[in-house]
């Protein structure tokens, strides 16, 4: 039995560490006010027909703090790449110089910055839903083995320590969300 509560936990955990890391890489693409190759991830480009993500049709270098530039490996790709930039509404007009797409941000404003903490925020709140759901799955799991013949007690532990995890994982969502919204406020 013990075996089969640890490979729960070990389930609970995977699906806990999945809704961070989901959430750090969505957190990654709220900008800051600093440019970052990030932003334009998950913008796709019709190249030829087929979806593909952006950075695999160019090359995309920060130039300052403010502004990315693309480098299209095919200058062909220099408008399928911008109209993609427009129809991903990211708040940036893409600047066509006929050899390169540059993305200028703009300076962030204050009501700019309190909608990027609340879309973070939000973000924070999926993956607290995320590393709930992988607590509720443990639970079920560990009940389920309780009624197939696992003590009350041992039952009971196993829960504390799926709760344990989950407040461990809370807190890092919390840490997480901290520290891009002081990334965010700070000028």
């Amino acid at each position: 039995m013990q075996d089969q509560i640890d490979k729960i936990l070990e389930a609970s955990e995977d699906s806990m560490k999945r809704a961070i890391s989901h959430l750090e890489t969505e957190l990654a693409k709220i900008r800051a006010g600093k440019a970052t190759p990030q932003i334009v991830d998950g913008i796709v480009v019709d190249y030829y027909g087929s979806p593909v993500p952006v950075n695999q049709v160019g090359n995309i270098t920060v130039m300052d703090a403010r502004t990315l530039n693309i480098q299209p490996w095919e200058k062909n790709m220099l408008q399928p790449i911008e109209r993609a930039i427009i129809a991903a509404n990211i708040g940036i007009n893409p600047q066509n110089d006929g050899v390169n797409i540059r993305l200028f941000l703009p300076p962030l404003t204050e009501e700019r910055r309190k909608e990027l903490v609340k879309r973070s925020q939000a973000e924070g709140e999926n993956s607290k839903v995320g590393v709930r759901s992988g607590r509720r799955d443990a639970i079920e799991a560990i009940k389920k083995l309780q009624k197939d013949g696992l003590s009350e007690d041992a039952s009971k532990d196993a829960e504390a320590s799926v709760q344990q995890l989950t407040d461990s994982y809370i807190q890092l969502v919390e840490k997480h969300l901290a520290a891009k919204e002081k990334e965010i406020m700070s000028i």
